[in-house]
């Protein structure tokens, strides 16, 4: 047991960072879920990964504006090109979906192969470094969220087939570098899984609880027994939105 990590200093920016990402990722995801896209955010994700790796070819730095451009620059592409995909091959969709992801997880792979520490920067990439997340790097993305937040709960019905994937890249690109592959995905379906037989309004409140508690705990958990926040995390969520469905299942069944 490891309490050195238990301070305000570690866990406030990393505890901000799960929030900023619940908020867009949990009403994102519950679409996602809706459409029958399940793995669209782990491609992007991955997209917007190569992006940053491409951007360490060139020995940018890892939180500089150059790194965040490519990443941002792939994952609009990377979304441009599955709403095409949706438009011509839609019935073969979710497996185009797959493809454009194990295309660009192998993608990484190469153009990390001949880097000493690509292992280092692959595992981050999927992972996350969530305790490292300092509060100046959350300036941005609280923008950035707010951003999103506004456009998609007060234009989302204007919104077209590419607007939708645009904005989805833009919220997984902010995420991505915050929390990893992994937990981008987490954030986006679980929550949605456990909230997608409920109207709306409940809905949104049952799919932000799961996210909430599920980094809360995760992150206090992890820096008990002192294993990798990210992955902890993930197991976090997910024991919460079963508690969850456990409980509702129960009330249903009294009444």
């Amino acid at each position: 047991m490891n309490l050195d990590g238990m301070t305000l200093s570690i866990l406030g920016p990393a505890f901000i960072a799960g929030l900023l990402v619940i908020a867009t990722h949990v009403p994102l995801g519950q679409e996602v879920l809706k459409r029958g896209i399940i793995f669209i955010d782990l491609a992007i994700a991955q997209i917007a990964g190569l992006g940053v790796i491409l951007a360490y070819q060139f020995d940018w730095q890892a939180h500089g504006w150059e790194v965040q451009a490519a990443a941002l620059t792939s994952a609009l592409l990377g979304a441009w090109l599955l709403s095409l995909m949706e438009r011509f091959w839609g019935s073969i969709q979710e497996a185009l979906i797959g493809v454009t992801f194990i295309l660009s997880a192998t993608a990484s792979i190469l153009l990390l192969a001949n880097n000493p520490q690509g292992g280092e920067h692959l595992k981050e990439l999927l992972v996350g470094q969530i305790l490292w997340v300092t509060w100046e790097q959350l300036i941005p993305i609280t923008l950035m969220t707010i951003a999103i937040l506004v456009t998609w709960f007060k234009f989302r019905l204007y919104l077209n087939r590419t607007g939708f994937y645009l904005i989805f890249a833009v919220a997984v690109t902010s995420s991505v570098q915050l929390v990893g592959v992994y937990l981008v995905f987490a954030s986006l379906i679980i929550p949605a899984l456990a909230s997608h037989k409920y109207k709306a309004k409940a809905g949104l409140i049952i799919g932000y609880s799961v996210g909430i508690l599920g980094y809360g705990l995760g992150l206090i958990f992890s820096s008990i027994i002192d294993l990798p926040s990210g992955a902890v995390i993930v197991w976090s969520i997910t024991i919460i939105a079963l508690f969850f469905q456990f409980i509702f299942r129960q009330e249903k069944t009294n009444k």
